[in-house]
């Protein structure tokens, strides 16, 4: 049975990829900082020489988009250089490489109508994209056995995540402004960690997208968690530019899940779907009636009114 390696395992996504390979009982080890950092090659070839792993989950990365700005040397030193270690001691030691990227490696205008698909040209618009870009052609030019998945607007377990942030604000606030001119696809963390091992199983290499299917804008996205909790939420749609963010995001990023649906003969779940799955996994108290079963106890959510 393969052996696993996590970096970034304490993460939402590393934490999903641990709770799946536990599930299952297959070995896996897992680091995050400050205990590793992907930068110190001398601490990662020491971690791969101690469980000689079969496969590496790159979960680690430097993901604030707007502070990648101001602390370009930061992301950098994380999703490329760290990257580059990585991509060395795989190739050394022969171990699979599964590493995981962006949707905003895209400028959000594409040519043709349509989603974006792995063969439309990157073009970057900041600096957090720029550097996973650079980890991605990285891993490409040096590699052969690897996985690439292109990600977008990952949700799970966690704080780390539009959900979460979504919820945080409405506690303290009665009306919400949010942009409804940036779009692409909510994707849970359990349908990316799931899919990559069926993929791993697969023996597949190369690079994907892998999203749930469909896409929305933000605003969007938070109405139907509102409607699917039955959170009584006054949302106004605002543009981007409203914000003043330190970064620019493309307008439309949202990626085609096809290739990988077609290589693995799945079926991916609709954005929506998914997330009235996780919401109620999260969020549901079996102990209210059944029309109210997405609601949660006041005091867990600390809303007044459910």
């Amino acid at each position: 049975m393969k052996k696993y390696l996590i970096f970034g395992n304490e993460g939402q996504l590393g934490k999903e990829f641990s709770h799946l390979l536990t599930n299952a009982e297959i070995e896996h080890y897992g680091y995050d900082l400050p205990a590793v950092d992907l930068f110190n090659y001398a601490q990662i070839d020491s971690v791969i020489k101690r469980h000689e792993p079969d496969i590496i989950i790159n979960c680690a990365a430097f993901n604030n988009v707007d502070l990648a700005e101001f602390e370009y040397e930061a992301a950098y030193r994380t999703n490329v250089l760290g990257v580059d270690n990585l991509v060395r001691l795989c190739e050394k030691n022969d171990i699979k490489l599964v590493h995981f990227s962006t949707d905003y490696v895209f400028n959000g205008i594409k040519r043709f109508p349509g989603l974006y698909d792995e063969d439309d040209i990157p073009d970057p618009v900041n600096n957090y994209g720029r550097t996973k870009l650079e980890g991605e052609k990285l891993i490409q030019e040096n590699l052969e056995n690897f996985l690439i998945f292109r990600l977008s607007w990952l949700y799970g377990k966690g704080e780390q995540n539009f959900i979460h942030k979504l919820l945080t604000w409405a506690k303290d606030t009665k009306i919400l402004k949010i942009a409804n001119d940036e779009l692409s696809v909510p994707t849970s963390t359990r349908l990316v960690a799931e899919i990559s091992l069926k993929a791993i199983n697969n023996n597949l290499t190369g690079l994907f997208h892998l999203t749930n299917t469909g896409y929305a804008s933000r605003f969007d996205w938070a109405k139907e968690v509102f409607e699917i909790m039955e959170i009584k939420q006054i949302i106004y749609p605002a543009k981007v530019l409203d914000f003043a963010l330190p970064a620019k995001r493309p307008n439309f990023s949202a990626m085609s899940n096809k290739k990988i649906a077609e290589k693995l003969q799945i079926e991916i779940p609709f954005w929506k779907d998914e997330l009235a799955r996780f919401l109620k996994a999260q969020f549901i108290d079996d102990n209210l009636p059944q029309e109210h079963k997405y609601k949660r106890l006041k005091n867990e959510i600390g809303f007044h009114e459910l």
